[in-house]
């Protein structure tokens, strides 16, 4: 008998630090990120090829899931993602997809893979086997869940930073998440800023550290449940993210920065690499209301709130029951 195994992994919001977790800056000097694992997924389905439901779909011959599959050791098998966010969205979902499917895959064969494990295996099958230019911390929020304060000095080092029921529902409701609707181009822009980071550009560098220190600081104000202080870190940290490069932020995200701090917000930034994407708006407590309305005409709100399990393994099928491949993705 054939089994399917449906896993999901969850997107994050990057508070702070992204950026200074790619190369060369984080082998360089060190990384910093602060972030917030949330309740929009990923979902992998895999299934070994012999399952008489698991045919071939048109998401198999993705670069990510054939990737995903290769390093698995599992060429004959299928597999699908499925994802309730955007893509491009700046939440590290391409991330989180191949967290879900390294985690369903190594299910699928019987291995047990710390989070860890999960998190430096999606990672390496991103720069090693897809080339792909980008950080660490979007795998590990991924793998996970809940909020981290992740350091890089050689290795990676990941603290789960312990929030309380109270604090993470007072993060859901005051933090403000809107689509712009602009599809961003991260792995161009992420180039483009290793490049200048390689060629010792001050602009860059200086905005890097203070990136990085901002990140530790942003970690301080969730262990003291100061969600003013995150807003008012986070806006800091958008004056030095955007001087990274011009195309990080859009006339769009200038709008909805504009719009969301005359209605009172604390600190807004775009997230993941920009250019579009989401943006998150902190808003005074009590606030929230007016910076959803005065943001309503320039983007989609995104709900969500806090996933504090990370990759988890949500259903496991087989063809007794009928269900295969197209299954629970």
């Amino acid at each position: 008998m054939s089994r399917a195994i449906v896993g999901r992994a969850p997107t994050r919001l990057d508070f702070g630090g992204g950026w200074t977790d790619v190369a060369p800056y984080a082998d360089d000097s060190g990384g910093a990120v602060c972030n917030l694992a949330i309740t929009r997924y990923a979902t992998a389905t895999v299934a070994s090829s012999t399952s008489s439901s698991a045919t071939h779909d048109s998401e198999s011959s993705d670069a990510l899931v054939r990737a995903a599959l290769q390093r698995a050791a599992l060429p004959d098998a299928r597999a699908r993602v499925a994802s309730d966010f955007p893509i491009g969205a700046g939440l590290g979902g391409s991330s989180a997809a191949g967290v879900a499917l390294a985690g369903a895959l190594a299910a699928l064969r019987g291995e047990v893979l710390s989070p860890d494990a999960l998190a430096d295996r999606s990672h390496r099958t991103e720069i090693d086997d897809l080339g792909v230019a980008g950080g660490f911390q979007d795998h590990y929020a991924a793998a996970l869940g809940g909020a981290l304060l992740l350091r890089y000095d050689g290795r990676v080092s990941a603290e789960r930073l312990t929030l309380d029921p109270g604090l993470a529902e007072t993060i859901a409701r005051r933090v403000v998440l809107v689509y712009t609707g602009e599809s961003r181009m991260s792995a161009r822009t992420i180039t483009t800023v290793a490049d200048a980071c390689r060629a010792r550009e001050p602009r860059v560098c200086e905005a890097l550290d203070s990136m990085k220190t901002l990140a530790l600081a942003m970690a301080d104000a969730l262990r003291a449940a100061d969600l003013d202080a995150l807003g008012s870190l986070i806006g800091e940290h958008w004056i030095h993210q955007r001087a990274l490069h011009p195309s990080i932020t859009t006339p769009r995200i200038d709008a909805i920065d504009e719009a969301a701090r005359r209605a009172g917000a604390l600190g807004v930034k775009a997230l993941g690499a920009s250019g579009g994407g989401c943006v998150m708006a902190v808003a005074a407590d009590g606030g929230e209301d007016a910076v959803a309305r005065a943001l309503a005409p320039l983007g989609e709100r995104l709900a969500f709130s806090v996933d504090r399990t990370g990759f988890e393994v949500i259903a496991v099928l087989d063809d007794e029951h009928g269900v295969g491949l197209e299954s629970g993705a």
